[in-house]
């Protein structure tokens, strides 16, 4: 068996276990000890040394047993010589030995078979729980596990733009995003790509929006504060003034990886028969941590009409593709207005890829959108769902209609979060460094 602390733990548990009210970040709680959290790349390890000490205990439990049937005929021996009645005399205490020795192996045998039922509970719960969330669809879910450092592969920046680069128009809707502005310009005008028109459209925001715009000025195509009719008519106004052949727009809290612009440019240029394409993104705190991945399987047109899992920050177009859905937004959209895009383009006929690379980070903080106008966006999620299906759609039939989609990502997601942990030469961006 494995040695024990006086806490009853494995030694070589060390430092992968703590002690304390609250989770610490990247544990998770040890089954039937309450306050006692192990670390979460540990468990698979101390699960299968719970199942070492059950097989151990059920070959004790056996011996016992097996030793059992030899005493009790030894003692109905000595019971048969007449000493049931205990008479004096050495026999006595053979006797009364016999007796103990029977009472304190059935007493260890039950406390073995109560030892082995409560191991036995605690890995059934710890089966129960742990297994159906790592089995469990993470598209939607924004806030995955404790935050640590942004750690991309190094081999992102070597990807390199095609020698006639494209025209990639970019723009970026804001409105009292100050704190977070910053990431997503140097996001985009740091990525070395030699072709990119870039425009800021903000609602006249009343933070420090106006000084960092200011510092970046000269490297943007054109900045303009005012009010506007909301985000979906600013980034029509912004795209009224771009030309770009690739069309994209990012949100002012979010930001682009390193090598982005580049990988979209190579993969139109290898795919001229494709309209659109989007990649993966990783979810970041607000202060630059990560909380977890978005990870979408090969795209399906399906998909598209149950649920929008397309990450948007990571979505590219081709004008040619704008123009067919009419060039614009539709402004009566306040949230869902990507998805209608989306479904727009799937009905006219556009051909979507899925990047499988990270393109983009989505950032997750109390003031966003995303959270702040929840209710917004599932009345119009519900609303786009009834046009395209002509009758209200509950979301149980959406999940439903998508398991084998989610399937699909559940194995994608589980396999980066296992290469995640590979050694291998990794980078953290200078605009998602901690703040």
């Amino acid at each position: 068996m494995t040695s024990a602390d006086s806490n009853g733990l494995p030694d070589w548990l060390g430092d992968d276990v703590r002690f304390a009210r609250e989770a610490p970040a990247g544990f998770v709680a040890l089954p039937g000890r309450p306050g006692v959290w192990v670390r979460e790349a540990a468990l698979a390890t101390l699960l299968a040394c719970m199942l070492e000490e059950r097989d151990a205990m059920r070959a004790e439990v056996g011996e016992v047993v097996e030793r059992l049937p030899v005493l009790a005929a030894d003692h109905a021996t000595a019971l048969r010589r007449g000493l049931g009645r205990r008479a004096p005399g050495p026999d006595a205490d053979v006797h009364d030995h016999l007796r103990d020795r029977v009472a304190l192996l059935d007493l260890e045998r039950r406390s073995l078979l109560v030892d082995r039922q409560t191991s036995l509970r605690a890995l059934s719960w710890t089966v129960r729980t742990r297994v159906p969330m790592w089995l469990r669809p993470r598209l939607g879910i924004l806030w995955q596990h404790a935050p640590v450092p942004v750690r991309l592969p190094r081999r992102y920046t070597l990807a390199r733009p095609p020698r006639a680069a494209p025209k990639i128009s970019i723009v970026t809707p804001s409105l009292n995003q100050g704190e977070f502005i910053g990431d997503t310009l140097a996001s985009v005008l740091d990525q070395g790509y030699p072709n990119v028109e870039y425009v800021v459209q903000d609602g006249g925001s009343t933070d420090s929006t106006a000084e960092v715009l200011e510092r970046h000025r000269h490297r943007l195509h054109h900045v303009h504060s005012g009010p506007d009719d909301g985000q979906a008519d600013a980034i029509n106004r912004g795209f009224a003034r771009t030309s770009g052949e690739i069309m994209a727009y990012l949100n002012a809290d979010d930001v682009l990886l390193p090598g982005a612009l580049a990988t979209v440019a190579r993969h139109f240029q290898a795919h001229p028969d494709v309209d659109a394409v989007y990649g993966q993104r990783i979810l970041v705190d607000d202060a630059n941590r990560q909380v977890g991945i978005w990870v979408t399987p090969a795209h399906d047109d399906e998909m598209l009409v149950w649920s929008d899992c397309v990450p948007q920050e990571t979505l590219f177009w081709r004008r040619s593709a704008w123009e067919r859905v009419g060039a614009g937004l539709d402004e009566s959209f306040h949230f869902a207005m990507d998805w209608d895009l989306l479904l727009r383009m799937r009905d006219a006929g556009v051909r979507f890829h899925r990047i499988p690379r990270f393109l983009g980070a989505f950032r997750v903080h109390a003031a966003q959108k995303t959270t702040a106008m929840e209710d917004v966006g599932l009345a119009e999620s519900a609303m786009l769902l009834e046009r395209v299906h002509g009758r209200p759609v509950a979301w149980e039939e959406c999940w439903r209609r998508l398991r084998g989609y989610f399937r699909r990502h559940v194995a994608l997601h589980t396999a980066h979060r296992v290469a995640a942990r590979l050694p291998a030469p990794r980078f953290t961006p200078a605009w998602l460094r901690p703040r």
